[in-house]
């Protein structure tokens, strides 16, 4: 498993941020081997993981799936919630048992709707999120594919 520490967790976010988002999550566990999302289904929720480990793939064509990151403890799990067309860019299974806050996604967008300052900072912590995760996506995929020496992480 590929492990990274992410640059963004739910405690990124100010405290009076976070004070807004608990009230709409809810606590969930999943067994180990349970897929959460598949690569191109609707992305309607994410997670906030609390305790265990989630690995995100990417279908590769001819091939097993590719490990593309491993998350554990505060790590957000899903940034496509966010953005149009609300549709998974990855897929995440957990590797071992998992208890996670899990947010509803339309339930958060219409939060932030409401207020400036939290769209705001969900904005920047989920974008953070996302530039992280494509920087792993490029070198994973580097690791895997590409010729030796053909390229090196940024």
């Amino acid at each position: 498993m590929i492990t990274t520490p992410a640059p963004s967790t739910l405690r990124a976010l100010p405290s009076e941020h976070r004070q807004r988002l608990m009230p709409v999550a809810r606590e969930v566990s999943f067994a180990e081997g349970t897929r959460l999302f598949e690569e191109g289904g609707k992305a309607d929720r994410f997670w906030i993981i609390r305790t265990g480990t989630i690995e995100l793939d990417m279908r590769v064509p001819g091939r097993r799936a590719a490990v593309i990151e491993g998350l554990r403890h505060n790590e957000l799990v899903g940034w496509s919630w966010l953005f149009s067309p609300h549709v998974w860019h990855l897929g995440a299974e957990a590797t071992t048992p998992v208890r996670a806050y899990e947010f509803d996604a339309t339930a958060v967008r219409s939060l932030c709707q409401d207020d400036p300052a939290l769209s705001r900072a969900v904005t920047l912590w989920v974008g953070e999120v996302l530039a992280h995760r494509l920087r792993c996506a490029r070198t994973r995929l580097l690791d895997l594919y590409a010729p030796y020496g053909a390229g090196s992480p940024l």
